[in-house]
């Protein structure tokens, strides 16, 4: 957005931003101040557009001041106060450092809260102090403020010992600023940088009036003295401090507005601007489950189809109203902050038991991003410990928790009562038919959204199984979608978030799932048998990487050009809307991977499942993982992923440690090796970086069966093969921008000895070593992740050019597809569970359908020409002859009835 005339550029996002076709709201203005206020602000100056801050340097957004001379003695009373409140504060400072991004050295800091107390005085100087930053018990340089201070309140509690307001006394803005602007303006050489402080004392949501709020909560209400000691006492130990980027006063008086209206905007901005940061701390205010039930039953949609409902059953409304509000209490999360601190506290002992850490990267960046923001979490979906681990991360850093979108099936006794109350909400895994249901659960997904409550949802649907990121689901990206077109308040960040574990509890029901078994049902008794098993065991590190944000104002301007922001009727499908949830849904896949987490388990399963006994020498495994390390470092897939900083030594020693590598000691070196169970197992954490390695695994497999071949084949062969690739493993790049990875990863290979050119010409020819070289080893130690990708590819060509055009359905072809994967596994060699996935042939043949290669006929048949032979044509070149014509062999011609 750009800066209007007369008005200052912001370093956090606006919390409204206004919309074309709409009146912008101003925002609220807080209670009284602490000194004495200028005349009243007038309605035209209370445009959110102009409620922007400047920040004091433009190459560093998220900069704190700092002095390095040595810090001044403390006043005697602070001394006291503070030794008597010490016992009961413990800090958590955000940023960690905020000394160390000092770029304002010897300039005038003023801090700014959001309201006075002698409490936050006394949390603020000790806080500056564990900082290394200005006290604000000294005065500024000739002490404008009068108060031999050097931080203001924007308000004032203005109340008794009893928490009672004596009076309706109420100002428009810190007197404070008013004099400090005014120092600016008789100094010219004066500029002081306003750096404004949050303080929370516990982070609880305000859900209820009474005792809950003074034991557990900071709250959205300005506090008595009486209730602020009990909630120092008790929650004094959870208190956080977050310093946000200084604001240059220079800056703000130079714009030249009146002296009147500069305090007033510059009041009214720095309002906003905590109201963010309160709100994405401690969260909306909660209104309770019932009153929520109450907001969604009475909502017009719900009761219209209430009354459409009662229609189709033949009974009164009343009683379709019963089913509805059994359908709304089924859902609702029931929030409850002390069962949230709790389960932190449990948590936290048993994350260290069986895991070895959680490292978390990319946080800081999207703190910077979602404050003012409606946060819809869309992690990757690996295990049950994510929502947990996740929930219970961001609220250890200082961020709500989110309410999450879970399955029906986990609303188990007891268990499903306590994630109802950390924010599950419960929806059924289908809803097609009922639309009852479907109208209920969409108002309740509307009134989160609209109330600004954060959301988590994995658009998967379920676990992956294989390691892959699995094809979207867009029934929640509708909801969230419909409900901001009807209320376009609050502007939506979707925060994709990857989850990567080392070893997943879950591991041994996937293999039996993927072996066949049928999916055991969730159970307590189930859970109470698995809890000592878990904590008997060590499941290595766990990686939360959050990834690249997307906007989804940007992704409706480019996809909804013609809506002009205004509200749109709640039965209003606009034409573009199925177009834009595809569209979200490919781009948060995308950004998912995009933030992958390389740990040593992946490097490990990536060298070893690429040899048909799943062995090594040692000498090879240290090699092989070397290669992946530098493929990453020099090609890097994206600036969020993350890579084990661990030398291939270290890796090697790390798998045989948690038992995943197993050592055979031998005269001519020693052989590591994982059994044929845990090869199955690694191929998941093989899935999980596959994306990474997709251009060097498409060069390695062009030389598996082809000694030579000129560059620009391998390029042009990779340009054709892509989309299939990019709809696979959800590839960021177009066709152009592939085939430029593949250049250079070319250029890679040659430096590293594995390919080598010859001039031919004009042509460059690629020509691999001849025999079983070390270079030739580590080539096709590279190519083999991908190469039954391809593999799968010719069976679904094969399958439609055995039975012909027009003679089978999509359904059916992905039935024989399935059928002759699994009979090539049993006949030949064993394969990765994914090889036969269903789900993977349906892509392929989607993918066929878009480009035109195949399409359906009036009698609902897959239809192709001869364009489908030469893709076909192409894939001899990967596939060897012996492997061609073992899958013709197999491919079958109908499908053949079950004994």
């Amino acid at each position: 957005m750009r800066p209007m005339p007369n008005q200052t550029s912001l370093p956090f996002p606006d919390p409204e931003p206004p919309r074309a076709g709409r009146e912008p709201q101003a925002p609220d203005v807080g209670p009284a101040a602490d000194e004495p206020a200028h005349a009243a602000a007038s309605p035209r100056e209370t445009d959110p557009a102009q409620t922007e801050l400047p920040i004091a340097a433009a190459d560093a957004p998220r900069t704190l001041p700092a002095r390095r001379a040595p810090p001044p003695r403390r006043p005697l009373w602070a001394r006291l106060l503070g030794r008597a409140l010490a016992p009961w504060i413990e800090l958590t400072i955000e940023p960690e450092k905020p000394a160390e991004h000092d770029t304002t050295a010897g300039r005038p800091v003023c801090y700014v809260l959001e309201d006075y107390g002698l409490s936050n005085a006394l949390i603020l100087e000790r806080a500056c102090r564990e900082a290394g930053l200005p006290s604000p018990l000294q005065p500024l340089p000739g002490d404008p403020l009068g108060r031999k201070r050097a931080y203001v309140a924007l308000s004032r509690r203005h109340t008794n010992a009893l928490g009672l307001a004596p009076g309706p006394e109420h100002k428009t803005h810190s007197g404070s600023l008013a004099r400090l602007l005014d120092a600016h303006r008789l100094d010219p050489s004066l500029d002081v940088q306003l750096v404004p402080v949050s303080i929370f004392v516990g982070r609880a949501p305000d859900r209820s009036t009474g005792w809950f709020s003074v034991l557990f909560s900071e709250n959205w209400t300005i506090v008595g003295r009486f209730r602020r000691l009990l909630a120092i006492a008790l929650n004094g130990r959870n208190t956080l401090v977050r310093f946000s980027p200084p604001v240059s006063l220079r800056g703000v008086v130079d714009e030249g507005l009146p002296p009147e209206r500069t305090v007033r905007k510059l009041s009214r901005v720095l309002r906003a601007h905590f109201r963010r940061i309160r709100a994405a701390i401690i969260g909306p205010d909660l209104s309770t489950r019932r009153l929520l039930v109450d907001r969604v039953l009475a909502a017009p949609s719900v009761r219209e189809a209430i009354a459409d409902q009662a229609r189709r059953d033949g009974t009164s409304t009343e009683e379709a109203w019963k089913k509805a509000h059994a359908i709304a209490y089924e859902i609702a999360a029931d929030y409850s902050h002390p069962v949230v601190r709790s389960a932190s506290f449990l948590l936290q002992p048993v994350w260290n038991r069986i895991y070895r850490g959680v490292l978390v990267h990319h946080l800081e960046q999207f703190k910077q991003d979602a404050p003012g923001h409606e946060v819809i979490y869309v992690p990757c979906h690996r295990s049950h410990m994510d929502y947990l681990l996740l929930s219970w991360f961001l609220y250890t850093r200082g961020i709500v928790p989110p309410h999450i979108v879970a399955g029906i099936n986990l609303n188990l006794p007891v268990i499903g009562t306590l994630l109802r109350k950390g924010g599950a909400f419960f929806i059924r895994r289908s809803i097609r038919g009922n639309a009852l249901y479907s109208t209920v659960l969409g108002e309740y997904v509307a009134q989160l959204v609209a109330d600004g409550y954060s959301i988590e949802y994995f658009i998967e649907g379920g676990r992956s199984r294989t390691g892959r990121l699995l094809p979207p689901k867009g029934g929640m990206l509708a909801m969230t979608l419909r409900a901001y077109l009807r209320a376009p308040t609050r502007p939506v960040l979707f925060q994709p978030v990857y989850i990567g574990y080392e070893k997943l509890m879950e591991g041994r029901s996937y293999l039996d799932e993927l072996s066949g078994k049928p999916k055991e049902k969730e159970s307590i008794w189930q859970l109470l048998v698995g809890i000592p098993r878990v904590l008997r065991q060590n499941f290595g590190q766990v990686v939360v990487n959050f990834g690249e944000p997307i906007r989804l104002d940007d992704v409706l301007a480019q996809h909804a050009p013609d809506w002009d922001g205004r509200p749109l009727p709640e039965d209003e499908k606009p034409a573009w809307l199925a177009a834009t949830v595809d569209t979200l849904a490919q781009r948060i896949q995308v950004n998912i991977n995009r933030a992958a987490d390389v740990n040593p388990i992946n490097l490990l399963a990536l060298a070893l499942l690429s040899t048909p006994k799943h062995a090594m020498g040692e000498g090879d495994l240290l090699q092989q993982i070397a290669l992946c390390k530098t493929l990453l470092a020099e090609l890097p897939y994206s600036e969020r992923v993350t890579v084990t900083p661990h030398t291939p030594v270290e890796i090697v020693a790390h798998g045989e440690e948690i038992g995943v590598l197993q050592r055979t000691r031998h005269p001519l070196g020693d052989v590591l090796s994982v059994d044929d169970e845990t090869a199955v197992l690694l191929s998941y954490y093989r899935n999980n970086v596959l994306h990474l390695f997709t251009a060097a695994a498409w060069i390695a497999c062009c030389f598996q069966n082809n000694r030579r071949m000129s560059q620009a084949r391998v390029l042009q062969l990779g340009r054709s093969v892509y989309p299939f690739l990019q709809a696979e493993l959800f590839l960021p790049w177009d066709e152009d921008g592939f085939v430029e990875r593949l250049a250079r990863t070319i250029g890679l290979f040659i430096r590293e000895g594995l390919l080598e050119p010859i001039e031919d010409g004009e042509e460059r020819i690629l020509a691999r070593y001849a025999g079983q070289s070390d270079e030739v080893f580590r080539l096709r130690a590279i190519g083999h992740s991908l190469q039954q990708a391809f593999e799968r590819y010719y069976i679904a060509i094969s399958v439609l050019a055995k039975n012909g055009s027009g003679v089978l359905s999509a359904g059916e072809l992905e039935t024989l597809c399935q059928l002759a994967a699994q009979r090539l596994s049993l006949l030949y060699a064993p394969a990765a569970p994914e090889f036969f996935d269903r789900t993977l042939f349906r892509g392929f043949i989607q993918k066929l359908r878009e480009l035109k290669l195949v399409w359906t006929d009036e009698a609902g048949k897959l239809a192709f020409d001869e364009r489908l032979a030469a893709w076909a044509k192409d894939a001899k070149v990967i596939l060897g002859r012996e492997l061609r014509h073992s899958i013709e062999k197999v491919s079958p011609e109908t499908a053949k009835p079950a004994a």
